[in-house]
């Protein structure tokens, strides 16, 4: 739907008439032009497409008014699974426990399992894998829950290729457990997961179990226990957009319903094996949509199977690890805080938040376990006790922007589903190979994106810190990560591959800059410059204004194999060719200039120009190798 498909009072026609006109003299005067001359409508000019062909407009009105898709619980399930969750407790904290970064001594975890939940944790993901010398195995389940509420903590499981084991050995501590005083009732919130995931693991090449036996498992598994976890995560970490990871999610899941009803189970009981595990990232609305338009398209496919009633999505939502960063970790903080507050806005049964320093290697992370835990776990509670967000169901429900925004994002993730079904299925596409070139096609646009700052990352292609520790060469690319798929490819490993390069170099690549005129005039293509550099570990020299004159004493006194030349249009038409003579006069082999081409008319040819929308990752490279040539062959393929 766009504005004016839907009618309403002829009043906010004309408002919205009125707003068009104002915005059009804005955008007008920016462009120096007259508001007849802009090349399109004021709402096509300040309207953003996402990655999926979603278009965001700039304003949202009754226009945009959509019918009431129900309340929570009930059919179509857009604003909850859940009919009578508890507004106290809001969301599960889920917590995960058993990884590397943990003790692996079974009594041990016990202990922080028990210390979590009186300080606030509220669900249990747990690693169980019995290849490690110290790996959990199935066999410390009883003793890892003991003294755990599992009428009241929901358990997610994940076992790798251990899933079927560990699987039995939950499903016997749970038969095994003390019954409670007064038996609280089965919800979305309170459901087990065994956590089997063999179809998306198959694409992105985790341990896993054969589909058949998870589905012979499912025919087993009592009330309040679920077989299959499909996991979005195993596709976002790749670089799926949001379409992509819920439609092929929606894919994997109809596949494991088809093999549970061969396994003899009906159509009900089948979808209600099903759990979804959700990535979210920093970009809230889109979130708050992901979750919302997820169980509109799983409850649409349990309406077509004939069981609506079994048609609620219970999800898990984990803040994506591609949006980690291991430069400025602490700004990780605040990308989990928006993904937490998305998905708990969004209606999220479970929320787990990563810990800042996810991202880095275990063995060059610096800061307590104890302490990244406390601030992941804190994080979520701030949003449920100070915020109150868990006090009211789908907060953001009736908002034209969220209903329009999850109404178009479901239509596209419904058409990946449909084209995959088309082929046959999810196996069919996966084992065609279309899935994983969809993937790849996401990926690229996404890298280019970012290669070209349009989709800046904090901390890393903008607003860097040189001064940070350094990490070893490869650091950027590792995915010996906890949840880390083979496949994760992180927003800013390509930048951060160029800075662990640049980290190794025995002194740390400089470039000399050659601001003309005063600092009013320089200061905003000087700090460009420098940010730009040091996005690609690159420090810069500023001697301060010069005048062509003073130009050869700042090569002589810094010299550098780059140098770059920063001013304004008309700066550079009075004194950039003289500048540019006497640089080169002076022994400087690379010269460039701070601007576009259109602005450098002087006759003395530069080597190039530093300007906003160039391929960064592609030009820092290039300068990385100029600068340090020896180190050209240690970079990494990732940059």
């Amino acid at each position: 739907m766009t504005a004016g498909e839907n009618p309403v009072d002829p009043r906010l026609s004309q408002a919205y008439d009125r707003w068009t006109k104002a915005a059009a003299g804005v955008l007008a005067k920016s462009a120096r032009v007259t508001p007849d001359e802009l090349t399109d409508s004021p709402e096509a000019l300040l309207s953003t497409p996402t990655r999926d062909g979603v278009v965001v407009r700039p304003l949202y009105t009754r226009k945009d008014e959509a019918a009431e898709p129900g309340v929570p619980g009930s059919f179509p399930f857009v604003r909850g699974a859940d009919p009578v969750r508890d507004v106290t407790q809001g969301w599960r904290v889920t917590e995960r426990f058993g990884d590397s970064t943990d003790q692996r001594d079974a009594s041990a975890i016990n202990e922080s399992i028990l210390d979590a939940a009186g300080n606030g944790t509220s669900g249990l993901w747990l690693t169980v894998d019995s290849r490690g010398p110290d790996s959990l195995s199935p066999e410390d389940l009883s003793s890892v829950l003991e003294g755990v509420y599992l009428d009241l903590m929901p358990v997610t499981l994940d076992a790798g290729a251990d899933g079927i084991a560990a699987a039995r050995a939950f499903l016997a501590v749970l038969a095994a457990a003390p019954a409670a005083p007064e038996q609280a009732a089965i919800t979305a919130a309170t459901t087990h997961s065994l956590g089997l995931s063999p179809y998306t693991a198959a694409f992105s090449g985790r341990p896993t179990v054969s589909a058949s036996d998870a589905a012979a498992l499912a025919a087993e598994a009592p009330e309040g226990v679920r077989t299959f976890r499909v996991d979005g995560a195993d596709f976002a970490q790749a670089g799926a957009s949001n379409a992509q990871e819920l439609g092929l999610a929606v894919a994997a899941a109809v596949a494991h319903v088809r093999d549970a009803v061969a396994a003899g189970l009906d159509i009900a009981a089948a979808l209600r094996q099903v759990t979804f595990a959700v990535s979210v990232d920093d970009d809230q609305f889109a979130g708050i949509a992901k979750l919302r338009a997820l169980r509109t398209m799983w409850a649409r496919v349990a309406d077509v199977l004939g069981a609506a009633e079994a048609g609620a999505a219970v999800t898990h939502a984990v803040t994506d690890l591609a949006m980690f960063t291991q430069r400025d970790p602490w700004v990780n903080m605040l990308r989990s805080t928006v993904a937490a507050f998305g998905a708990g806005v969004g209606g999220a049964d479970q929320v787990t938040v990563h810990t800042f320093d996810a991202a880095i290697p275990v063995d060059a992370r610096t800061s307590r376990t104890s302490f990244t835990r406390r601030i992941a776990r804190n994080t979520q509670l701030l949003l449920l006790e100070e915020s109150n967000l868990g006090r009211v169901l789908d907060p953001a429900g009736g908002s034209w922007y969220v209903e329009s925004l999850t109404a178009e994002l479901a239509a596209a993730a419904w058409s990946v589903f449909a084209d995959v079904e088309k082929q046959g299925g999810y196996r069919a596409a996966l084992d065609a190979g279309d899935v994983a070139a969809q993937v790849s096609q996401a990926l690229a646009a996404r890298e280019d994106a970012v290669a070209h700052r349009t989709a800046a990352v904090t901390g890393v292609s903008e607003f860097p810190n040189l001064g940070e520790p350094r990490l070893g060469v490869g650091s950027a690319d590792t995915d010996n990560l906890p949840t880390a798929a083979p496949t994760l490819a992180r927003v800013a490993r390509r930048f951060e591959a160029l800075r662990d390069r640049a980290d190794a170099a025995p002194t740390r690549p400089q470039v000399l800059m050659l601001p003309l005129g005063p600092i009013a005039e320089h200061n905003g293509r000087t700090t460009f410059v420098a940010n730009l550099l040091a996005a690609g570990g690159i420090d810069v020299v500023n001697p301060g204004p010069l005048t062509p004159g003073e130009v050869a004493a700042a090569v002589e006194a810094n010299p550098s194999t780059v140098t770059v030349l920063c001013g304004t249009k008309a700066r550079y038409a009075d004194d950039g060719a003289a500048a540019a003579s006497a640089a080169r006069t002076a022994g400087v082999g690379r010269l460039l200039v701070a601007g576009p081409e259109r602005e450098w008319t002087a006759d003395e040819a530069v080597d190039g120009h530093l300007k906003v929308g160039i391929d960064a990752v592609a030009v820092l490279t290039e300068l990385l190798d100029a600068l340090d040539p020896d180190t050209a062959s240690t970079a990494t393929a990732g940059a």
